[in-house]
């Protein structure tokens, strides 16, 4: 199973925290490397489960907010980075986003 897949069936648990953690090592990869695109769509993902975390499990929304728009900022980035599964870390964007207006605001 592919890091991209274990955030997938970890985020469908509702495990947002071990979620971020599951990707934190391949965006330094790509921070070290100066892979602006693919840090940048990983980051997203990471900032998404985050958020869903300070929602869902930490009950701070104010927090939540902040850290979503860092989703929404970066999601673009998966339109152009250069990732092995791409369509993976679409899925895993869409999920994000579905999860995400789940949420009364």
């Amino acid at each position: 199973m592919t890091k991209i897949e274990e955030f997938i069936e970890i985020v469908k648990q509702g495990k947002y925290v071990q979620a971020h953690e599951v990707l934190e090592e391949d965006w330094k990869f790509y921070r070290k490397k100066g892979l602006k695109p693919e840090e940048k769509a990983i980051q997203g993902l990471i900032n998404g489960a985050t958020a869903l975390a300070l929602f869902f499990i930490k009950k701070r929304p104010t927090s939540y907010e902040k850290v979503w728009k860092v989703f929404e900022k970066y999601e673009h980035y998966l339109n152009v980075a250069n990732l092995k599964n791409i369509e993976k870390y679409i899925e895993a964007k869409e999920l994000l986003l579905k999860i995400n207006s789940t949420i009364k605001k």
